[in-house]
């Protein structure tokens, strides 16, 4: 019995590699050397073609500052690549190297995974190409801070061993089919890797390739999270006791045309309340762009609704 249990779960991982491993790049930041005028190697990562003529999905980590990317197929051929869009709020991007008929991932839904699920990530941890691991899907719904600061939602738990380049491999199911995106692991530990949910990959690959860039919402101010005195948290109503403070204001923003000053307190926006930054974040989407809302701040001891019209942030 045991015999035949680890046979089909040898058969499940081979068949998954199998399908999906052809598909999987590697990706170099190269950088060309002011002493010998080659370029060379300074970073890689991993990234996963989803479309025969040359569309690779990846994290924005592994091309960021680069001069230029070579990507290496798994057949060995090497090409330049160009990004075609980068959101390193939701660490992804997309590149596209010219070539055909080049073998693809199926892509997945993410939404429906469950703990316990088996799962196999493929990729070119630091530098072993087409390093294959298995593990489960430790939790879902996990939040993880990017390096723009801003909180990415419902990611991926695994405990699929993941290493430097394993960065933007996929995160494969037992049918084959690409759920996520590795992006980080939590070094020092053991079995805390994660990955951007495939739901959430499609969405900005879908506006990267209709908008060139994933649209939000801008008010222009900076700050902090902050806890009411309670007594102006009773006053206010403000049941979490929390909301962001107003450190700055960007002049002729959305924020600074509505009278925001430095010292408000933001506690909601339209009907949401706002009990810190990432609060904020999730409110400002495209959707909020040129249309008119309500900032709820505490301005001293006084609640106060402001109306604000929010623009689109810079690309």
């Amino acid at each position: 019995m045991d015999d035949d249990l680890l046979d089909a779960y040898s058969r499940a991982v081979i068949g998954v590699v199998e399908r999906v491993g052809p598909a999987v790049v590697r990706v170099d930041r190269m950088r060309e050397s002011t002493r010998t005028r080659r370029a060379r190697s300074e970073g890689a990562g991993s990234g996963f073609l989803f479309t025969p003529d040359g569309l690779i999905l990846t994290n924005s980590h592994v091309v960021s500052g680069a001069e230029h990317l070579d990507v290496t197929t798994a057949d060995g051929r090497s090409y330049h690549a160009d990004v075609l869009g980068d959101d390193p709020d939701t660490d992804l991007a997309v590149l596209r190297i010219s070539a055909s008929a080049l073998p693809v991932v199926e892509l997945g839904r993410s939404a429906a995974l469950r703990a316990g699920q088996l799962v196999v990530a493929v990729g070119h941890p630091l530098g072993f190409e087409h390093t294959v691991t298995t593990g489960v899907i430790s939790a879902t719904g996990r939040s993880l801070r990017a390096r723009t600061g801003r909180m990415m939602e419902n990611i991926i738990q695994t405990d699929a061993a993941l290493n430097p380049g394993n960065s933007g491999g996929p995160l494969v199911t037992s049918a084959g089919t690409v759920v996520g995106v590795n992006t980080a692991v939590i070094m020092g530990s053991q079995g805390l890797s994660f990955a951007v949910p495939i739901d959430t990959a499609t969405r900005v690959v879908t506006a990267i390739l209709q908008e060139g860039h994933v649209r939000r919402a801008f008010l222009g101010i900076g700050g902090q999270n902050t806890r009411l005195p309670r007594h102006l948290a009773r006053v206010t109503a403000v049941t979490s006791g929390t909301g962001v403070r107003v450190d700055s204001v960007v002049p002729d923003s959305p924020a600074g045309r509505a009278g925001i000053q430095p010292g408000d307190v933001i506690v909601g926006f339209s009907s949401t309340a706002i009990a810190s930054i990432d609060d904020l974040h999730r409110v400002l989407t495209r959707e909020a762009i040129d249309v008119a809302a309500t900032l709820r701040i505490v301005r001293g001891a006084a609640p106060l609704d402001v109306a604000v019209t929010p623009t689109e942030a810079a690309a």
